[in-house]
């Protein structure tokens, strides 16, 4: 007889995944980990479209200032909210642990907290919105015209965060409990209804910047009440109760305030290594710049799979560690590495054989091109190296081992920037040869410390007769 935990996993409105042959098949674990990364790799891939529809309408207006003003506003944008992506890190991290407890009343009381955080916070973002608009604009440092038509972009995109924020809860809690087809419902919505009021506003209307500002607000509260109907229909399923104490007493929120706080200072360091590595290129030259960003355009296509397989080993490991089924816990680890080596593997090789293609596909201007090729030789070493980093990300955020992931950021960041100030008579080779050393010591401090704690925390195997399969599949 399938348990509660076990009911919350294979949601009504979902297909159960793969049949596992037994409760420890390494098959049957491998089965998983697929049925759970592919709806959040072909949800990732609608993200670039809806750049591409976004770039195409404004492209089209007379003016390229509202092409630069809607680039400036939808740059800060990403900055801001990736910022707090820990709403939906932390909550898978901690939902899987629950559901593996089989505590039902906890996943309940662990969405009301992360709902209310995001309120809060996105609340915040709201009435703090006009400094943090105008140093973030300030920052980016695009022209006259263009600020102004990104500061009127950005009020407008103020009104999501609330939504935003929500839906990074509601998706996290969702793929705490291995459902990720959710995350793909979602997205798919969000991105398609966010394409169709593009086209209203812009084409039909005759809006300019602000219309497609609108029209990504009016997504992110049409996923979100989409995402509370889905919640709705899932707490049916699930036994247990909020408890009011939980989501009203401030000390509650300990552990959630814990993890995201670790999770926040982790994504700062992160994004202050991207910031930078995209600065010192824009020191180099508009070519410079504009060819590093075609490179990490490789990056950008190789973490829509590797994120795939780091988001089930999320949701599985998780659920491991709730359990204490460290013997299970090690297996999926291992699965879920096979899978992320073979993909980039498969990125390399496509990068040595077919990157020139690429580069082409990705812009016309010949000095763009001859440049990005003479780079391009980083972007072969890259997935291979950078792997682990995404790997392990996924592994410690289902067994909130938060400081880990914090410490290998900021580890990285102690050699990443020395080694560019002492290799910056390369030029661009030394930057992009200071940001693979970043990455290196990044997956090389997750390494170690997964290492460490399958020796020391992560080794004992529950009871014997504690036998439910930890991969959750009927």
């Amino acid at each position: 007889m399938r348990s509660g935990a076990e009911d919350a996993t294979l949601p009504r409105f979902t297909a159960k995944g793969p049949a596992v042959t037994s409760p420890t098949s390494t098959a049957g674990t491998r089965q998983r980990i697929l049925a759970l990364a592919w709806p959040i790799i072909l949800s990732n891939i609608t993200v670039p479209l809806l750049g591409l529809v976004d770039t195409a309408v404004v492209g089209h207006l007379p003016d390229s200032r509202y092409l630069a003003g809607v680039t400036l506003g939808a740059t800060l944008f990403s900055f801001l909210y990736w910022g707090f992506g820990f709403l939906r890190m932390g909550t898978t991290g901690l939902t899987s642990q629950a559901v593996g407890r089989e505590a039902n009343g906890e996943v309940r009381n662990l969405l009301g907290q992360s709902l209310l955080l995001a309120l809060g916070i996105g609340l915040g973002l709201i009435l703090a919105g006009s400094p943090l608009v105008t140093l973030g604009l300030w920052l980016l440092d695009g022209s006259e015209a263009a600020t102004a038509l990104a500061a009127e972009y950005a009020r407008i995109r103020l009104l999501s965060a609330p939504a935003v924020l929500a839906n990074y809860a509601i998706l996290g809690w969702f793929l705490g409990q291995q459902n990720s087809r959710v995350t793909l419902a979602i997205l798919v919505l969000t991105n398609g209804v966010n394409i169709v009021l593009d086209l209203l506003f812009v084409v039909v209307l005759g809006m300019t910047s602000d219309g497609v500002a609108w029209a990504t607000m009016l997504a992110d509260y049409t996923a979100l009440l989409f995402g509370l109907w889905l919640v709705s229909r899932q707490l049916r399923w699930l036994s247990g109760r909020f408890l009011r104490e939980r989501l009203l007493r401030l000390a509650a929120y300990g552990e959630l305030f814990r993890v995201n706080a670790n999770l926040f200072v982790r994504t700062l360091g992160l994004l202050f290594a991207m910031a930078f590595f995209t600065s010192r290129g824009a020191a180099q030259g508009d070519t410079v710049l504009a060819a590093n960003a075609v490179l990490l355009q490789f990056i950008m296509l190789t973490s829509y799979a590797l994120d795939g397989f780091a988001h089930a080993a999320e949701a599985l490991a998780g659920r491991a560690v709730g359990r204490r089924r460290f013997d299970k816990f090690g297996q999926i680890v291992a699965s879920a590495a096979r899978f992320s080596l073979v993909t980039a593997g498969l990125a390399a090789l496509a990068f040595a054989l077919g990157g020139e293609w690429l580069i082409a596909l990705l812009t016309g201007l010949p000095e763009v091109r001859a440049a990005a090729g003479d780079y391009l030789p980083w972007m072969v070493v890259m997935p291979l190296v950078a792997v682990w980093s995404y790997l392990f990300d996924g592994v410690f955020i289902g067994a909130t081992a938060i400081r880990e992931m914090r410490n290998s950021i900021y580890a990285g960041l102690a050699v990443y920037l020395p080694l560019w100030w002492l290799t910056t008579p390369l030029g661009n080779h030394g930057l992009w040869l200071a940001f693979l050393a970043f990455a290196v010591v990044r997956s090389g401090v997750l390494v170690a410390y997964y290492r460490h704690h399958r020796r020391t925390r992560w080794r004992h195997p529950a009871s014997a007769d504690d036998i439910d399969d930890v991969s959750g599949a009927g």
